[in-house]
Parts: C-alpha cells; sequence; structure tokens
C-alpha cells in the first residue's frame, strides 16, 4: 500500500498583490491589522515623546528629559532576567534605540513599506520585552507580546504592505529591486 504525502496540486505562494491568491476579505483584515499595531507603535513613540498624558505624563515626556525606556525596565521587569533589564534602565542608548524602533516599526507599518524589516525588529522588540516580564502576570507562559511578535510575523508573509498602503510601489523600487530583504 503506497501512501502519497504529496497534493496532486502544488501549493500557490501568497501573495497579498494585485494577483494575490487570497480572497480580499483576508488581505484587508490583514492590511487593517499591519495599520492598528502600527498605529500602536507609533502612539507609543508620540506619547513617550510628548508626554501627551496617557501613558507618559507631560513632565516625563521624552522631550522635557524623561526616559521613555526606564519605567519598564526599572519596575515591570520580573523573574530571571529583571537584573540585566533594571541595570539599562535610564541609559541614553537603550532610549534612543527603544524610541526608534517604535517610530520606524510604527511608520513602516502605516505606510505599508519595509514590512519585512519592521516585523523583524518589533518582533525583536517584543521578545524583549516579554523577556522582561517572565513568567507573565496572567498566563505561564504567553502574554501580547508573544501574540504581536506572531502578528508581525504574519503580517511580513502575507505581504500586508501591498493592500490600504504603499508596499507594491516600494517593492518596484531600485532600491528593493537590488536587496529584496528591505520588502
Amino acid at each position: 500500500m503506497t501512501v502519497h504525502t504529496e497534493s496532486p496540486v502544488a501549493p500557490r505562494a501568497y501573495s497579498a498583490g494585485p494577483d494575490a491568491t487570497a480572497p480580499a476579505p483576508a488581505r484587508f483584515v490583514w492590511a487593517l491589522t499591519r495599520i492598528g499595531l502600527g498605529w500602536i507603535f507609533l502612539w507609543a513613540f508620540l506619547d513617550k515623546t510628548l508626554g501627551l498624558g496617557h501613558d507618559t505624563t507631560h513632565g516625563a515626556a521624552w522631550i522635557r528629559g524623561g526616559s521613555p525606556a526606564k519605567g519598564f525596565l526599572a519596575f515591570a521587569t520580573t523573574g530571571p532576567f529583571a537584573d540585566a533589564y533594571q541595570g539599562l534602565a535610564g541609559d541614553a542608548w537603550v532610549d534612543w534605540l527603544f524610541m526608534l524602533g517604535l517610530l520606524g516599526v510604527g511608520a513602516a507599518l502605516l505606510a505599508g513599506v519595509g514590512v519585512r524589516v519592521a516585523a523583524v525588529a518589533g518582533a525583536a522588540m517584543m521578545l524583549l520585552m516579554w523577556g522582561g516580564v517572565l513568567p507573565p502576570a496572567n498566563n505561564p507562559f504567553a502574554d501580547d507580546h508573544l501574540i504581536y511578535a506572531l502578528v508581525l510575523i504574519g503580517l511580513a508573509l502575507v505581504r500586508a504592505g501591498d493592500t490600504l498602503g504603499l508596499g507594491a510601489r516600494w517593492a518596484r523600487t531600485g532600491l528593493v529591486e537590488r536587496h529584496p530583504w528591505l520588502r
């Protein structure tokens, strides 16, 4: 008896471009997820930079000398890596790297350009933040940081920047044609 493990029909690569094989509703759900997650990153950047009063008070704004990463690193970190994270609290290079990450990931996701790079950078940020709160407060393993990391990777895999974004146009630039990893 022979067992066939291969499908007689070759799987089609998923593309969220104009010739996408996925149905339009799926492309729009991924696009709206990309835009929503981009706004989450960009809002965090704006609130921490300007002290808009949501999570960062006006007086603690980055433009007023506040440290945008210090609160999380100094007070929210727990578990086996807490000492390492707390030792970074208040370091200027950590604040700059964190803020550039928030701005870059947020802007890229909102525009739909460089989604692969934004996904890797954003997922790395989320995994680092997850590592700082081990074990998570409401679950022995998973929390929103892990879910955001997975969603970011999903956005890159389905080319979510091509729908309701500039991803398809970005992909046709000479720079991206020479360096496809920038897609």
